[in-house]
C-alpha cells in the first residue's frame, strides 16, 4: 500500500477504515464482497473521507492484527484465509488485508445465514446480493455452466436436430469463405451436439440442454434481444425500435442488420474506384452483439439491448464480468466462460474468432477507424460496450456537393424498417426456411440482391427512374419506402434508382436525412 493509493481514496477493490470497530460485521461483509467479486484490500490506519494516514499504535499492532484475523475466520462461511500484513506509510503503520477473490462461492456471514448474509462489491460499496445473483455464485461455486443444465420438459425434435446441423453448417462454409481457409471442415452431425453438451442421449430419446434451447426456438422470454434508435443521446425519444427472438445466432444476425440500417453508409470516390464502408465498423459492431450474448448471465431475466443514438452505439448485457474477471484481465485477453457451451457453439461457426480478444479487437476497429475510444461499463448486474460516431459526420450529413465531390451519401431514409426477412449484410447472412440457404449475397457493383424480383430487370429501370423522378417532384420529401409501394418495387430497387439518379447528376440532396428534401434537377 502507498500513500498515491490512498490519496486515489476508496473504490471497488480499496476500503479505508480508521480502526478495526468493535461491531466487526461492519469490514467482515466487506471482506466477503471481495471474496465474491474480484477481491481488493481493507485497509486499517486511514481516515477515508480526509485520507488521512493516523497509523495503527505499534503497542497494540499486532493484537489488532490477531482480531482481525479471528474476527473474518470465525464470522465467514466458507472459511476465508486473507493475507494480513503490517506496512508503513509516511512513518506511520497501517494494516492491509488481502482478500483474493474465492472460488468456493457463494461466501456469507454465519450470523446471517446465505440468504441474507451474502455481499457483492458495487462500485465503492458493499451490498447484499440479490436471489439472482446468490444463484449464479452457486452454480460458479460448483463450476456448473447453465447453459450446459438440463431443460426439464422441453421435447427435442428430429426436426430441430437437423436444422440447428444444417444451419451450422452453412456458417461454417461461411467461415470457411470468408478465411480463405483451404481445408475443409468437417460436418457437423447430432454426434457432436451431443460432444458439445447441446444432447443428451437417453432410452426414451434426447434430453435437451439449456443451450440446445436457446440456438433452436424461443423457449425462454428473456432470451430476445431489444434494438432502438433514439433522438438525441438519451432515451427520451424512440424514432425506431424492434425486438428480436428465436435462436441465438439469428438474433445476433438481425440486430447487426438493424444497426447497419440505422447508421451511416457513404461512399467514397478515390480515382475511378468507388469504395464504400459504414460510419462504424461493422467488425466491432458485430463483436459488440456477440459478446454480449455468449457472456451474458443466463439467469438474469433482463434482456441484451442495442441502441443507436445520435453520438454512440451501446450494446448492454446482463450480467457483469464473470467468476471474479477483472476488466484489466479482460483487456489483457483473459477470459472467463459463463456459458460454456454457447461460447464453444459461437466458435465453432466463426461467430468468435478468438478466446478473449472481443474487447480488444473492439478498441482497434475504432482506432483503425480513427473514432474516439470505446467506453466500457462494468455495473453491478450489467456490462455496457459504447462505441462513439465520428462527432464531424454525427453533426452534419455529408452530400455531393462543389465543395466535397468525392463523397456520396447514402444515408437516406436512416432508420426506415427495410423488411426482416432475406437481408444480408457484410458477413451476416440470413437463413431463410429449413433450406438454410443464404439469399442475400450481393452481386455487381451495384450491390443488387439476387432475392430482387426478375421483372425488375435493368429494360425497364430508365422508365422507373424518370417515374421516381416525377414522384419525387411531386414531394420533395417522398422516402424510398414511400416510393417503392408507389411502384410495387423493394425498397433497395429504389435506393438504387436514387443513387443512380444522384450520379447522372439529376437528383440533390439537402439537408440531413430526416429534415432534408430532394431537388429534381432540370
Amino acid at each position: 500500500m502507498t500513500i498515491e493509493e490512498i490519496i486515489r481514496g476508496e473504490s471497488k477493490k480499496v476500503e479505508f477504515k480508521e480502526m478495526p470497530p468493535k461491531n466487526t460485521e461492519k469490514y467482515t461483509k466487506t471482506v466477503v464482497a471481495y471474496a465474491n467479486t474480484q477481491g481488493g484490500k481493507l485497509v486499517f490506519g486511514v481516515v477515508d473521507e480526509a485520507r488521512e494516514v493516523v497509523g495503527i499504535d505499534e503497542s497494540i499492532l499486532f493484537q489488532t492484527m490477531d482480531s482481525i484475523t479471528n474476527a473474518i475466520s470465525d464470522s465467514c462461511e466458507p472459511q476465508i484465509v486473507p493475507e494480513i500484513e503490517p506496512y508503513t506509510v509516511e512513518g506511520k503503520t497501517v494494516i492491509v488485508v488481502t482478500v483474493a477473490p474465492e472460488s468456493r462461492r457463494p461466501y456469507y456471514l454465519k450470523s446471517k445465514g446465505k440468504e441474507k448474509g451474502t455481499y457483492i462489491r458495487v462500485g465503492a460499496t458493499t451490498r447484499l446480493a440479490s436471489p439472482e445473483k446468490i444463484k449464479e455464485l452457486e452454480m460458479e461455486g460448483e463450476k456448473i455452466s447453465w447453459d450446459e443444465l438440463t431443460c426439464v420438459g422441453y421435447e427435442v425434435t428430429e426436426t430441430a436436430i437437423k436444422k440447428l446441423c444444417r444451419d451450422m453448417n452453412t456458417r461454417r462454409r461461411e467461415m470457411q469463405k470468408r478465411k480463405a481457409l483451404t481445408e475443409k471442415l468437417p460436418a457437423v452431425t447430432r454426434t457432436n451436439l451431443e460432444n458439445w453438451k447441446l444432447l443428451k442421449e437417453t432410452s426414451d430419446g434426447y434430453l435437451a440442454s439449456n443451450a440446445f434451447v436457446l440456438l433452436t426456438s424461443d423457449h425462454f422470454p428473456f432470451s430476445k434481444t431489444q434494438c432502438a434508435v433514439f433522438k438525441g443521446t438519451d432515451r427520451a425519444v424512440f424514432l425506431d425500435k424492434r425486438e428480436y427472438t428465436g435462436p441465438l445466432y439469428i438474433q445476433i444476425e438481425e440486430a447487426v442488420s438493424f444497426v447497419l440500417r440505422n447508421i451511416r453508409l457513404g461512399a467514397k470516390i478515390e480515382g475511378l474506384i468507388r469504395k464504400e464502408s459504414y460510419e462504424l465498423p461493422v467488425d466491432a459492431i458485430r463483436e459488440m452483439i456477440v459478446n454480449a450474448h455468449c457472456h451474458r448471465n443466463m439467469i438474469d431475466e433482463s434482456c441484451v439491448q442495442v441502441a443507436i443514438y445520435d453520438d454512440r452505439l451501446e450494446v448492454t448485457s446482463p450480467g457483469g464480468l464473470y467468476n471474479g474477471l477483472t476488466f484489466e484481465e479482460a483487456m489483457r485477453g483473459h477470459s472467463k466462460l459463463r456459458n460454456r457451451a454457447i461460447a464453444n457453439v459461437f466458435s465453432q461457426i466463426g461467430l468468435i474468432e478468438a478466446w478473449g480478444t472481443g474487447l480488444q479487437r473492439i478498441q482497434k476497429a475504432a482506432k483503425e477507424y480513427k473514432l474516439p475510444e470505446p467506453e466500457f461499463i462494468e455495473m453491478p448486474e450489467t456490462f455496457r460496450v459504447n462505441l462513439y460516431r465520428d462527432a464531424l459526420q454525427v453533426q452534419s450529413d455529408t452530400h455531393t456537393s462543389i465543395d466535397n465531390p468525392g463523397i456520396v451519401d447514402m444515408s437516406e431514409n436512416v432508420g426506415e424498417n427495410v423488411g426482416d426477412v432475406g437481408e444480408n449484410v457484410g458477413d451476416v447472412g440470413k437463413n431463410v426456411g429449413d433450406d438454410g440457404e443464404n439469399i442475400g449475397d450481393n452481386v455487381g457493383d451495384d450491390g443488387k440482391d439476387v432475392g430482387e424480383n426478375v421483372g425488375e430487370t435493368s429494360e425497364n429501370d430508365g422508365d422507373a427512374k424518370e417515374t421516381v423522378l416525377k414522384i419525387i417532384s411531386d414531394n420533395k420529401k417522398a422516402s424510398a419506402s414511400e416510393i417503392a409501394k408507389m411502384l410495387s418495387v423493394t425498397q433497395r430497387t429504389v435506393e438504387r434508382y436514387i443513387r443512380e439518379l444522384r450520379e447522372e447528376g439529376l437528383l440533390i440532396r439537402h439537408g440531413s436525412a430526416r429534415g432534408g428534401y430532394w431537388e429534381v434537377v432540370k
